[in-house]
Formats: structure tokens, sequence, C-alpha cells
């Protein structure tokens, strides 16, 4: 059991998900400013999917378990995240079967 990853619950959908697939939100202890995973303070999780990410802005709800409002900026970045990372795991466009690179003359 030793090194379990601890689970945790999205704030979006509420499923639980280990930590380490999850977006940690923190508002900082003194500045009490929401940052994406730094430092000490209240946290709240949000899982990698754009329908949680959507639900939880237009529902205020990370708002509401960070006690704190959530910058558009950090919103923005977390969507952008998640846009870069579904374009580099679908697939490459390929060509036809057969077809070469070096046939386009």
């Amino acid at each position: 059991m030793a090194g379990a990853d601890p689970l945790r619950r999205c704030v979006g959908c509420r499923q639980l998900f280990p930590r380490s697939q999850l977006w940690r939100l923190v508002r900082q202890y003194d500045t009490h400013q929401v940052l994406l995973d730094q430092g000490m303070g209240r946290s709240a999780y949000l899982c990698r999917r754009l329908e949680c990410l959507r639900a939880a802005r237009r529902k205020h709800q990370m708002s509401r378990a960070l006690k704190a409002a959530v910058p558009d900026s950090l919103w923005q970045l977390l969507e952008q995240q998640l846009l870069r990372d579904s374009e580099a795991q679908s697939p490459p466009e390929t060509s036809a079967p057969g077809a070469s690179a070096l046939d386009k003359t």
C-alpha cells in the first residue's frame, strides 16, 4: 500500500480520481490569490476534461470551493492546456494506404 496515490474529488463532476490525474487549484494562505498547483492554502481539484472545466466555471463551483474568485486568465490557461493535450493525443493524419510522402510529384 505504500506509495498509493491518494484519491481526490473533482469539483466539476464530483467523481473520485487519483490525485496525479487532477489539477490542483490553490488559494494561497497569505495573498488569497488563486494559482495552479502552487503553495500552501485552501485547495480544490478539477479533472482534465473540457466538460468539467466548463461546468465548474459556469456554475462557479471552483470559486465556491476555494472561497475566492478564480481569475479568467487561469480558466483560459487550463482550457488551452486541455486543447493542447487533446491535439497531442489525437492520431496524426495519414494518407491513403500505400501512398508515400515522396509521391507528391
